[in-house]
C-alpha cells in the first residue's frame, strides 16, 4: 500500500467535525477549572491536595494545551478561512484577548484584593510581567501569527520541517541560559 492511497482527492470532511468540536471544548472546560482552582487558592490554600493534583496535572496542564492546539492546527486545515492575512489578524485578535484575560485573571484581583482586604500579596503580579504571562490564548494567538506568516512565504512542507526542528532546538538549549535578571529571563 502506497502513502498515495490513503488519501483522497475528493472532499469527504466539508461539514463541521464534531469530535474536533468537542475535543476542544473538553481543554476548555478543564483550563477553567484550573484557572479558577489557581484564583481559589489565592484565599484558601486548605484546597484538598487530591483536588489540587487531579485538576492541576491530571486534566489541566499537561493534556489540555496540548489537545486544544492539536485540534486547532487539524481545523486550520480543514478550515474555509485559512489565507495568510486572515490568519494574522486571527492570531492578532487571540493574542490581545489572552492580555485581556490576564488582566482580568491577575490585575483586577490583585487591586480588589490589595484595595477592599489590604492584602497585596495574595496575587502577586511580578512588577507587571504577569500581564505578558503566555496562556493558551496568547499561545494560540502566536501560533496563528507564526502560521500565516509561514504561509504567506508559501514554503515547501521540508522546508516547515526544518524551520520546526530548529525552533525546537532553539528552545531546547534556551532553557539552560540564564540572563542573570529575572526580567530578561521571564520572556525565555
Amino acid at each position: 500500500m502506497k502513502c498515495s492511497d490513503l488519501f483522497s482527492n475528493d472532499k469527504i470532511n466539508i461539514g463541521r467535525q464534531v469530535e474536533l468540536d468537542i475535543a476542544k471544548a473538553l481543554p476548555i472546560i478543564f483550563m477553567i477549572f484550573l484557572h479558577t482552582l489557581m484564583v481559589v487558592y489565592g484565599f484558601n490554600q486548605g484546597i484538598s491536595p487530591s483536588y489540587g493534583f487531579i485538576v492541576g496535572n491530571v486534566l489541566g496542564r499537561p493534556y489540555a494545551t496540548p489537545i486544544f492546539m492539536f485540534c486547532m492546527g487539524v481545523g486550520i486545515v480543514y478550515s474555509r478561512r485559512s489565507q495568510w492575512d486572515i490568519m494574522v489578524k486571527r492570531g492578532i485578535t487571540l493574542f490581545l484577548l489572552g492580555i485581556l484575560v490576564n488582566v482580568f485573571e491577575f490585575f483586577l484581583p490583585y487591586y480588589v484584593c490589595g484595595t477592599l482586604l489590604g492584602s497585596w500579596d495574595i496575587f502577586p503580579i511580578a512588577g507587571g510581567l504577569l500581564l505578558f504571562c503566555v496562556d493558551i490564548l496568547a499561545f494560540a494567538g502566536l501560533s496563528f501569527i507564526l502560521m500565516g506568516i509561514l504561509k504567506k512565504f508559501e514554503l515547501s512542507n521540508k522546508k516547515l520541517i526544518v524551520i520546526a526542528l530548529l525552533m525546537s532546538i532553539i528552545d531546547s538549549f534556551k532553557n539552560f541560559v540564564d540572563l542573570k535578571f529575572f526580567d530578561e529571563n521571564w520572556f525565555g
